[in-house]
């Protein structure tokens, strides 16, 4: 496998090229290079061997990392390498693989380039796999009824922000504010509803990607979700959901 490394720090990346031949003395380093200018370069020559994978910082010494995969429309996978947490959410619906916050957990990278691997590897198709893929998109629910007091309302699901559990009872709450209860279960909403729309990210609390206005990567591991309507109390990914979800951002 061949990587390539955009850093302007030569200590960052003399670690993180350390750190990727402990996981794996088999990859190739093809170039460390600093700059977003030398990295358009490098990968519009055709000369250039191509990297099947970047770890890619975000602040570079010329501009900023993402402009790399806006110029070139970029297709080779990526992962992103920084200190600053603001920009997961926008690395996520860049089709990243991974958003690793320096300095960088030798674990945490060693499950990216698993990730990687996993997500090259050629897929065989399965009964269930050919299933799932001509399954109708109309078979999600598209509408829900709910009642306050005598009044009846019906709401599109493209109208819900998140579904939540409070009391031991489930409540949806729309984008304009609004909550209503709702007689399912979150574990049931998750079948009936569409997933790549709505994914639960924890055990109470099943969201629209609609819904999310940032995501910050508060430690190793854990993420944190701010939310559109906001919830009062902090909204975090279950460590058993986390590679699942990174993979919903990015589908």
């Amino acid at each position: 496998m061949n990587v390539l490394i955009v850093e302007d720090e030569d200590l960052s990346a003399e670690r993180l090229q350390k750190l990727i031949f402990g996981i794996d003395p088999s990859i190739r380093v093809l170039a460390t290079i600093p700059s977003v200018f030398e990295t358009i370069a490098y990968l519009q020559n055709e000369a250039k061997t191509q990297p099947d994978l970047i770890f890619l910082d975000i602040h570079l010494e010329d501009d900023n990392g993402f402009r790399i995969v806006e110029s070139l429309d970029l297709m080779i996978p990526v992962i992103f390498t920084t200190a600053f947490d603001e920009y997961a959410l926008k690395a996520f619906k860049a089709n990243s693989i991974d958003y690793l916050l320096k300095p960088i957990n030798p674990l945490e990278l060693q499950a990216s380039l698993l990730k990687f691997k996993k997500l090259s590897a050629p897929v065989t198709a399965t009964p269930s796999t050919m299933v799932a893929e001509i399954l109708p998109t109309d078979a999600y629910k598209d509408r829900f009824l709910c009642t306050a007091g005598s009044r009846i309302f019906t709401f599109k699901t493209s109208e819900i922000a998140y579904f939540m559990i409070e009391e031991r009872s489930t409540f949806l709450r729309l984008f304009d504010g609004r909550h209503f209860a709702v007689e399912y279960s979150l574990e049931r909403l998750s079948q009936m509803l569409d997933p790549s729309q709505f994914f639960r990210i924890n055990r109470t609390l099943l969201i629209s990607i609609d819904a999310i206005k940032n995501i910050h990567a508060i430690s190793p591991g854990r993420l944190k979700i701010e939310l559109n309507p906001a919830l009062s109390q902090e909204t975090t990914v279950s460590a058993d959901r986390m590679s699942e979800f990174k993979n919903w951002l990015g589908r």
